[in-house]
């Protein structure tokens, strides 16, 4: 049943107060300017501004009493004929015990027909006496139908005030429509009329500023961050089983309608020793699927008042789903699930909505979760299921150490050929990659100290004079490396 037919229903079945939380008045009003077509009841809608106007035939606007709540209410009651009236500034109202009486006495018929009041608001919470009275109607937003008709009609409108044609790449142009899902219809047109007017053209080039507006709009609550930059496989050393899934799986995670036989990627678990890409990595699983990468922050979820915390994660896994595709990128995941008992049973069950979550989601939000101490992960997150594979981001073996050192070398301009990156790679057993890094720009600060250019010496001393974390936490990486062998992929 589509929302027109289940909105007819409720209006013909006299259901007498409906609750609709959308911004887009606009639209509410066409929804049911279709609905009166079935019903023929008359349509009214009541601002604070304009008190009530009538709104299902073209004529004359037609107030019948100041724009104050209770007389719109008494007016509403002592209506002879069946109506439907659509109050848009009116949760205010409702914090008056008369209004709050007057309306309860319209919605169980008291001295009144069967109207059907409909309150409308971005945030509508009713007092407690008028919840239990009320339907919540979701209203849906709109499709790929109504969002090329609205680029359509920007564009039309741009072309007019100009007086010439609007660049249009076709194919770019349907991958904007298809991006903006998700969004209001005034939403959807401020960003195709930012778009077409910053250049005058839609192209491939808009769909970066497409995300990132959209991202903006849907991620009020601060709780998502947008990694502008997603890197390439090329600029991770090491990770080639990663690399090799994800390419694997890429062609069928972008189909829209892949074969039945292959369900589509869901997750990955990144365990590893700090400092050796899993970071790095999830950036670049990102890229390999070419889709926006979003960072949850599990930190920033946590709330002091009673169900805000899984409120957040609600809203936070539901913004990732209207972004889809894209990969949803949880750090450090243990942090966030290991409160035990000390937090009132909180971390267990956000563990229990992520978990159901990440089983029933449809959508295409590929979940890279990453973790460095196993010991604090729950059982019920690594039980086969859970994740498509667990990776295990062990420390650079000698010829990723190698590549490693090639990779900063030449993002610093410096001439790779020069150096011995065999002999540094033997230097450096034991080191994460991040060690590596940090080692060649300790180098750099010395060579720059003492007035001379890089060299394999400055950068040995280096090397020599840094302890790895493989050498200051011995115990906890031997363990942790003991765990992941014969129980995790390599990522390598």
């Amino acid at each position: 049943m589509s929302e027109l037919d289940d909105l007819s229903t409720l209006v013909r079945a006299a259901t007498p107060l409906l609750v609709i939380e959308t911004v887009d008045e606009q639209r509410v009003i066409e929804c049911f300017q279709h609905v009166i077509a079935q019903t023929l009841s008359p349509l009214w809608r009541w601002t604070m501004t304009e008190g009530l106007e009538r709104l299902d035939f073209n004529g004359p606007r037609d107030v019948q009493v100041a724009p104050d709540a209770t007389a719109t209410l008494n007016a509403i009651r002592d209506a002879e004929q069946r109506g439907i009236y659509l109050l848009f500034d009116f949760l205010p109202c409702l914090q008056y015990a008369m209004t709050q009486r007057q309306m309860r006495e319209i919605v169980q018929r008291q001295h009144s027909v069967a109207h059907t009041l409909v309150l409308v608001g971005a945030k509508v919470e009713l007092p407690q006496e008028l919840e239990p009275l009320a339907t919540r109607i979701p209203l849906s937003l709109p499709d790929v139908k109504e969002l090329a008709g609205i680029m359509r009609g920007e564009a039309a409108a741009w072309q007019r005030e100009n007086n010439r044609n609007l660049e249009v790449d076709n194919e770019a142009a349907r991958t904007i429509v298809r991006n903006l899902l998700g969004l209001t219809a005034p939403d959807a047109r401020r960003i195709v009329r930012k778009l077409i007017y910053n250049d005058g053209a839609l192209n491939a080039n808009d769909l970066p500023e497409l995300m990132q507006a959209k991202f903006d709009l849907l991620n009020r609550s601060g709780l998502l961050h947008y990694e502008y930059a997603t890197a390439s496989f090329a600029d991770v050393a090491g990770v080639s089983h990663v690399r090799d899934w994800v390419q694997r799986r890429r062609a069928v995670f972008l189909d829209p309608n892949p074969a039945p036989a292959l369900d589509p990627p869901k997750g990955v678990l990144l365990l590893g020793v700090q400092g050796c890409g899993k970071s790095l990595a999830s950036k670049a699983i990102a890229g390999g699927f070419g889709v926006p990468l979003i960072r949850l922050d599990f930190g920033s979820l946590y709330d002091k008042y009673q169900g805000e915390t899984e409120k957040n994660l609600r809203e936070a896994l539901t913004s990732c789903e209207v972004l889809a595709p894209c990969v949803l990128w949880i750090d450090e995941i243990e942090k966030g699930l290991a409160g035990g008992g000390e937090d009132g049973g909180v971390s267990r069950r956000v563990l229990g909505y992520l978990l159901t979550w990440m089983a029933e989601r449809k959508s295409k939000v590929f979940v890279v979760a990453t973790a460095n101490a196993v010991d604090e992960l729950p059982a019920e997150l690594l039980r086969k299921g859970r994740f498509d594979e667990i990776f295990f981001v062990d420390l650079p073996r000698a010829e990723v150490r190698a590549a490693i050192f090639a990779l900063h070398l030449k993002r610093r301009k410096l001439a790779v050929d020069s150096f011995d990156l065999n002999a540094l790679a033997d230097a450096a057993d034991g080191f994460s990659g991040a060690e590596i890094e940090q080692a060649v720009v300790s180098a750099l600060y010395d060579a720059a100290g003492n007035g001379s250019a890089l060299d394999q010496a400055t950068l040995l001393n280096a090397l020599h004079a840094t302890r790895p974390l493989s050498v200051l936490m011995h115990e906890q990486v031997a363990t942790l490396r003991q765990w992941a062998s014969g129980r995790c992929v390599p990522a390598d």
